[in-house]
């Protein structure tokens, strides 16, 4: 096996110093480590969730949940940060290429996550006949429903853009 002449040795280790330094520039400068943690401060990493944590803050739910809670698939380990890890990785590539709609609306897998959250965390409060008496002509009987179709003010109230955040918090 023929040996790298060394200038190319050298352009290899650079180049691939170059690529260890600018995944650890990446990794520190979006506080990656924080997104392992369940900690609502860390929804808002990203300017455009401040208004979806300010109106969670104001809410009855705030004392008692944080966003994954909410957000994030709860029945196993591995699925919640399979779960955590997919999505972190959309919202990252989205923000970083600055493509994040003015509108965010979310996704089925994130319908499902906080449709089967709703219903762990109020399984007390709820059945199948309570679910059914509470019909809403604007909705088919054929139609899914989502808890948030009758109870759209909790926990996020109206907020239903970036420029319309009724207790806005500031940043630096």
């Amino acid at each position: 096996m023929k040996l790298l002449p060394k200038k190319w040795k050298i352009t290899y280790s650079l180049m691939i110093g170059m690529i260890i330094g600018l995944a650890a520039y990446n990794f520190l400068a979006s506080n990656a480590i924080s997104y392992l943690s369940d900690s609502p401060k860390t929804c808002i990493n990203c300017h455009v969730m401040n208004s979806y944590y300010s109106s969670w803050a104001h809410s009855s739910h705030s004392r008692f949940t944080n966003c994954n809670d909410c957000h994030v698939p709860q029945d196993n380990f591995l699925k919640k940060y399979l779960f955590k890890a997919q999505d972190g990785l959309y919202h990252a590539s989205i923000f970083t290429l600055r493509k994040e709609p003015q509108v965010i609306h979310i996704k089925e897998a994130g319908k499902k996550a906080v449709e089967s959250n709703c219903i762990r965390c109020h399984e007390k409060q709820i059945d199948e006949t309570s679910l059914m008496t509470h019909y809403n002509p604007k909705y088919s009987d054929f139609e899914e429903r989502y808890c948030w179709n009758c109870h759209r003010e909790h926990p996020h109230k109206r907020v239903n853009s970036l420029s319309s955040s009724p207790e806005s918090i500031q940043t630096k």
